[in-house]
């Protein structure tokens, strides 16, 4: 017979669970209706209100192609930074590429820049605290978000996931990036793998910090504001885009809507890139009504190189409708294929920190930055058909004559689905 003093000890860990396990909102539960097509107006304008800040014009944007290309723009970002600098991330990691971007912020605090700082707790266990200690010591703020203490128990399994540097407010970076030797180099062997990232210049710049901002506040109950933070921006481009953002705290859903609402306004074609790629019942379905009626679906997901085996067994466990309503899936070989994009009929453009998950759906803290630009989408198709040219298609044979001990194992590995 349990004690009284154990009895509460049981209940408080089963309330903690359910508290970490749950969003605590109400999920999407039925399809998403087609009332339009990509290229409809309504789209644009649905996609704007519906998701948060509305679209604005202006912008230019530059993809950045794995490691080699990635930090250094990052850097010559921070290096140029005059009032402030803020940044977010999930992965920060002991290494080369994480001290060089410790000193440089370090650097530009010590000049007098604000420097604001905010590292996911989980994500940042491998980084070496003399960072922390050389950004506190050079006058930078820096928070490792839900570190745990006994006032947020119930928040332990919210991560912020979010990826952005903005520097001035005039200048982002936002996309799979994580400070660390993986993402170091052009993906050249299976220990540097391959990702995206992107520069953003223009108004909606300003979408990106005041995600940031979402954070910073939650964490510090400070809020940054005034023109060093959001100065006014003048047109960099012409590219159409807006920055939106999901939490357990609200919108948790708003992820997992947008690409609901973009699959099903999709007329022509869809490219995907995912990490992890685990969908649900409902997303499952709206890409196999889009497959059927004449939509080519291509998704891209990494291989037996993958940093977590059990996400790869939960999402092959998954793809039996999917090919059957003739959905190509392919399996990046080289090395581990950490990307986020989404691709609709080469007009939307989806990049950011969201994997295809129930995890980035309702639990973590994204951001993701929608992009409405005709040549750049073409420029995103060409770089995904490089990487299809690396990867193994997925046919449905071969998937059905999987072996019997990787059923098994995805049988399992499905029961899962919520956590990954």
């Amino acid at each position: 017979m349990l004690t009284i003093p154990l009895t509460a000890f049981v209940t408080l860990v089963i309330i903690l669970v359910i508290a970490n396990l749950s969003s605590g909102e109400k999920k999407i539960e039925h399809k998403i209706e087609r009332l339009y097509a990509s290229d409809d107006p309504q789209f644009l304008r649905s996609m704007g209100l519906l998701l948060g800040p509305p679209v604005v014009s202006g912008n230019r944007f530059e993809m950045l192609l794995n490691g080699d290309r990635i930090f250094p723009s990052m850097l010559e970002g921070i290096r140029s930074a005059r009032k402030t600098i803020t940044f977010e991330t999930f992965i920060y990691w002991s290494g080369e590429i994480g001290e060089q971007i410790a000193h440089a912020l370090a650097d530009k605090a010590r000049e007098g820049v604000a420097v604001h700082v905010l590292l996911d707790w989980v994500g940042s266990s491998k980084m070496d605290r003399r960072y922390l200690e050389m950004l506190r010591d050079a006058g930078a703020a820096v928070i490792q978000y839900h570190k745990p203490h006994w006032t947020g128990l119930g928040r332990m399994n919210d991560r912020t996931h979010r990826k952005l540097l903005v520097i001035d407010g005039q200048i982002g970076f936002t996309g799979g990036v994580g400070i660390a030797p993986e993402w170091t180099g052009h993906a050249q062997d299976e220990k540097h793998w391959r990702d995206t990232h992107f520069r953003v210049a223009g108004p909606v710049v300003g979408h990106m910090q005041a995600v940031f901002m979402d954070n910073w506040v939650k964490a510090t109950g400070n809020v940054l504001h005034g023109p060093d933070y959001f100065p006014h921006v003048d047109p960099q481009g012409d590219g159409l885009a807006h920055m939106f953002s999901s939490s357990p705290s609200g919108g948790s859903d708003d992820m997992q809507l947008m690409y609901l609402m973009a699959i099903t306004a999709a007329t022509h074609s869809i490219h995907l890139a995912s990490a992890y790629f685990v969908p649900d019942k409902l997303t499952i379905n709206a890409i196999v009504e889009a497959a059927k009626r004449g939509v080519k679906v291509q998704i891209i997901t990494p291989g037996k190189r993958i940093d977590t085996h059990t996400v790869r067994e939960a999402s092959r466990a998954c793809w039996g409708d999917l090919l059957k309503a003739g959905v190509e899936i392919f399996e990046y070989q080289p090395t581990m294929f950490h990307c986020k994009l989404l691709v609709v009929d080469e007009y939307l453009v989806s990049v950011g920190s969201t994997n295809f998950d129930s995890r980035s759906f309702k639990l973590n803290d994204e951001a993701n930055l929608n992009i409405y630009d005709r040549d750049f989408a073409r420029q995103q198709t060409a770089t995904f058909a490089d990487d299809i040219r690396k990867s193994q298609r997925i046919t449905l044979e071969a998937w059905m004559h999987r072996p019997p001990s990787e059923k098994l194992i995805e049988k399992f590995v499905w029961m899962l689905d919520t956590q990954l």
